[in-house]
């Protein structure tokens, strides 16, 4: 049941309703109190009469702008989730070991440039830049490497990769397999939003239309064989870092995950299956307020989508479960101590916004990858807030703020018209159809570049201040040590390759790569086949050169 009048008599029945799920949910054994001592309530609401508040509700209750939960970060805090990756498999899982031993609640995997373009380190196209900005992975021998000693079916796992995600997915899933872990036991979520790469960040291997064919599979797979596994990840962070606003960020990344709703929906599958399946990633930037009423009115839009266009009946699956990761474009290469500052800031407003996971940003990954010291830095950040400020204790605490309450407003009313907008394009009524046809005559790019340069202007101008950059330059902060990737590591990932390929049966691998390029050509689920070619241990090259040589490459088409 959901509020469904504003009086002061509804807003006694809904406190009612969430008091009943809370007790039944929530057992405390403790008191919650200020700092000063003063005992707080779980969530606050209206005294009497607030004609908002059906708008803004209750925790855990449609249309879900203050939570999911009734709990809140009372019943199960953030997962701390810590972005990492770099050089080879080895370097990244003693990482791992480390963020894990120090508290960190899961694992999110970032890979190398060949990695997320569906090259081997020895392709020459590689050249340069093997483990640079993440971990090189090409074949399942990798997978088990940055694994090791680290057990699959304990600790869930984000993959940040969508142009060779299927793949890597599968490289993963053998993974489990090999140490043991039934592959249904398997949580963790891979981003596989392909939308947004043609939108922003540019890394796919092949035209949208086969992109989505192989989604839809991994759609169907997870949904029959690994239920609680989320196999795509909508993500709105890389188009937010490309320089789009809040408002742009919210509607291009919700339309895009309405995109994903509809191919789901195509496939025959049922929207309260496979939904619970979807996930969200968003930006926490700079402004405090708007990022908090971003991620409110994300929640709400969704679930009123959900219901209401797409059908769905139950509270899973109009549920938007979001990760975060704090702004990597708002930190400075000037003063770079600052942006310790920035990222608590921004990993605050994620945590009031009512992030389910959150990553944040080390102080130096504006000059190169975290180094040990600043990684420690930043896990820190989020335990100083989830341990000291008391935060959690309160649900949506700035849940009836005139300010918070009318800057959600404000960016659900702006997503409403780009996503009629979105509509229009595509003639049919369809979001995938708009989407399709905003990438083809590049309408999204333009927007965001628009975007970006307004701000670049304001930068330049001075109406935008930036501590170290514009203004309070004057400092006597030192020159950082960076990490720095080694050019042999990239040696030994390709000696290694080498006698990886040596040491397999190539008949085995042959056979494999048949089945799955049959498979390319008609309509049956690739994710089977493409198993048994990297359980052969057929090299991601090899394998997204299959697809490549089957479906042909991409190029995105000239826009001025």
């Amino acid at each position: 049941m959901e509020p469904d009048a504003t009086g002061a008599e509804s807003v006694e029945a809904g406190r009612a309703r969430w008091q009943a799920r809370y007790d039944a949910a929530f057992k405390r054994d403790h008191e919650f109190r200020t700092l000063s001592g003063l005992e707080v309530d779980p969530v606050y609401g209206p005294p009497g009469e607030d004609p908002r508040f059906e708008r803004i509700g209750w925790p855990g209750e449609f249309p879900f702008t203050r939570g999911l939960y009734a709990t809140g970060y009372r019943g199960r805090p953030w997962t701390i989730r810590q972005f990492a990756g770099f050089g080879n498999a080895g370097q990244t899982n003693e990482r791992y070991k480390m963020i894990l031993g120090a508290g960190g609640g899961g694992l999110s995997v970032a890979f190398d440039m060949p990695t997320l373009m569906g090259r081997d380190s020895d392709d020459p196209r590689s050249l340069g830049e093997v483990g640079h900005c993440g971990v090189a992975i090409d074949s399942a021998l990798d997978m088990d490497l940055l694994f090791d000693g680290i057990p699959l079916g304990e600790v869930t796992t984000s993959m940040t990769i969508s142009g060779p995600a299927v793949p890597i997915f599968c490289m993963y899933v053998v993974a489990a397999e090999r140490q043991g872990v039934p592959v249904d036991k398997l949580n963790g979520t891979l981003q596989t939003d392909i939308f947004k790469e043609y939108i922003a960040q540019k890394e796919w291997l092949f035209a949208p239309e086969p992109h989505l064919r192989l989604i839809g599979d991994l759609m169907e797979f997870c949904a029959a064989e690994i239920p609680a596994y989320k196999p795509l990840s909508v993500s709105g962070y890389h188009i937010r870092e490309a320089g789009a606003t809040a408002a742009q960020e919210l509607a291009f990344t919700l339309a895009d995950g309405f995109g994903y709703v509809e191919l789901g929906l195509s496939r025959g599958l049922d929207v309260d299956v496979f939904a619970p399946g979807l996930s969200f990633f968003f930006d926490a930037h700079i402004d405090f307020f708007e990022e908090i009423a971003k991620f409110r009115a994300a929640r709400r839009i969704w679930a009123r989508w959900m219901r209401d266009v797409y059908g769905a009946r139950t509270d899973k699956a109009q549920w938007l479960r979001f990760h975060t990761q704090t702004a990597g474009v708002s930190l400075t290469a000037q003063q770079p101590d600052n942006n310790v500052v920035r990222t608590a800031i921004e990993a605050l407003a994620a945590v009031l916004g009512g992030t389910n996971s959150l990553h944040t940003n080390a102080l130096d990954e504006v000059l190169a990858l975290p180094s040990e010291k600043a990684a420690e830095i930043a896990l820190r950040t989020q335990q100083v807030i989830m341990e000291e400020t008391e935060v959690v204790n309160v649900v949506d605490p700035l849940g009836g703020s005139w300010y918070v309450e009318a800057l959600t407003d404000r960016l659900e009313a702006e997503a409403e018209r780009t996503f009629a907008r979105i509509r229009e394009m595509g003639g049919d009524g369809t979001m995938t159809a708009g989407i399709l046809r905003g990438i083809e005559d590049g309408w999204f790019m333009s927007e965001i570049a628009e975007s970006a340069f307004d701000y670049q202007r304001k930068l330049e101008k001075g109406d935008k201040r930036i501590v170290g950059v514009n203004c309070h330059t004057s400092t006597v902060e030192q020159p950082l040590e960076i990490l720095r990737i080694s050019h042999e590591v990239e040696v030994e990932q390709r000696r290694a390759l080498a006698e990886r390929r040596a040491a397999r049966d190539e008949k085995v691998v042959d056979a494999a790569l048949t089945a799955l390029r049959a498979a390319s050509r008609g309509d049956d689920n690739m994710i089977p086949p493409m198993l048994e070619a990297v359980r052969a241990e057929a090299t991601l090259g090899e394998i997204c050169d299959v697809l490549r040589e089957e479906w042909g490459t991409y190029s995105e088409p000239a826009a001025f």
